[in-house]
């Protein structure tokens, strides 16, 4: 019989962000192959977290997702959702909002975030009291003078392909230490296990650094010409990969537009000072959509159109503090309204 550590993850009750927590529990076990069917529901005290009252704290774990946990023997990251004891999902649950039952919408989230100094405050390459050159050389920068992080970020990288995420890439960013990831995934909830998950193992790293991870959309401020952060969602489904129709694109982009409201209030905190029509983006008050416009709302790939339309669509609202779960049932459930017979 062999200890493993099992990492549970979870998303607390902070409103209108959401922290992740998670906690060890050792088990013993003959032959583990790392299976949800191999570990069971475990509990936590609610009331710490807000998610319960003090009188009747216990939350349920529920897991829905296990990797290997790179930097531990014996070690597995379990996804769980947040449930109550009689087995409803928990308000603060988002991954349970998700209608996507037949993973049939495919979802690439590009996660941007700064990275912070702990005894500064401020994003790696800012001096004390000060500003560095102004953004422009930072993006893709390669060598000391521009590029701040990168030992982080590739160490980062390779937990996530080592924990079997489907990383996609990494990239520096616009402003003085930012930089961006991406993951894909085949069904929507699998896409926000794993970007908690990729998120999870860069927060826990940082602390090897003595530094953390800012997801604020405009960490420095909303009125400094500094490029906020955001968390572009890339999607598709059997009709936008299948249709060969700009009609249908546009009527798709359309059914956007009058839920425009009920997108912003689930696409993160503070969005407002990062959707201002500037540093790439449209602003919170608009909705537009274009070929290959960065300042649009959503984005129609050059790549899509190329192919004959067939492909997917970017929605570029989304700020780096959003939960991906949330974000997903927006996106599908507006999906879920457009009706093509009128145009057969």
């Amino acid at each position: 019989m062999a200890k493993i550590k099992l990492e549970y993850l979870w998303l607390d009750g902070y409103e209108p962000t959401q922290n992740l927590r998670s906690k060890t529990k050792v088990e013993e076990h003959e032959n583990f192959q790392g299976t949800l069917a191999e570990i069971g529901n475990w509990s936590f005290d609610g009331s710490s977290t807000r998610q319960a009252d003090g009188g009747s704290s216990d939350c349920m774990l529920v897991p829905v997702a296990i990797y290997p946990d790179p930097t531990r023997i014996n070690g597995y990251l379990v996804m769980s959702e947040v449930m109550y004891a009689d087995g409803k999902p928990h308000p603060s649950n988002g991954r349970a909002t998700i209608d996507d039952d037949n993973d049939d919408f495919w979802f690439g989230f590009e996660q941007e975030y700064f990275i912070m100094d702990v005894r500064t405050e401020l994003p790696l390459g800012f001096p004390r009291g000060g500003y560095p050159k102004p953004q422009g050389m930072y993006y893709c920068s390669v060598g000391g003078l521009n590029t701040h992080g990168r030992v982080l970020v590739e160490e980062h990288a390779d937990l996530c392909i080592k924990a079997g995420l489907n990383f996609e890439g990494i990239n520096q960013e616009v402003a003085c230490g930012q930089w961006e990831f991406q993951l894909f995934a085949k069904g929507a909830k699998r896409a926000g296990d794993e970007i908690w998950v990729a998120r999870y193992l860069l927060d826990r790293l940082t602390e090897q650094y003595g530094y953390y991870i800012d997801y604020h959309p405009k960490p420095l401020g909303k009125d400094l010409d500094w490029n906020g952060s955001g968390m572009h969602a890339n999607f598709s489904n059997t009709l936008l990969r299948t249709c060969g129709s700009k009609e249908v694109y546009l009527k798709v982009c359309e059914a956007f537009r009058p839920v425009t409201k009920e997108h912003i209030e689930v696409y993160g905190e503070f969005n407002d000072q990062r959707l201002t029509g500037k540093h790439e983006t449209a602003s919170i008050h608009d909705f537009k959509y274009g070929v290959s416009d960065r300042g649009a709302s959503i984005r129609i790939p050059i790549l899509t159109v190329q192919k004959g339309w067939k492909g997917w669509l970017e929605d570029r609202r989304p700020a780096s503090n959003g939960d991906p779960y949330k974000i997903a049932a927006r996106i599908i459930k507006t999906m879920n309204t457009v009706d093509i017979s009128v145009l057969v």
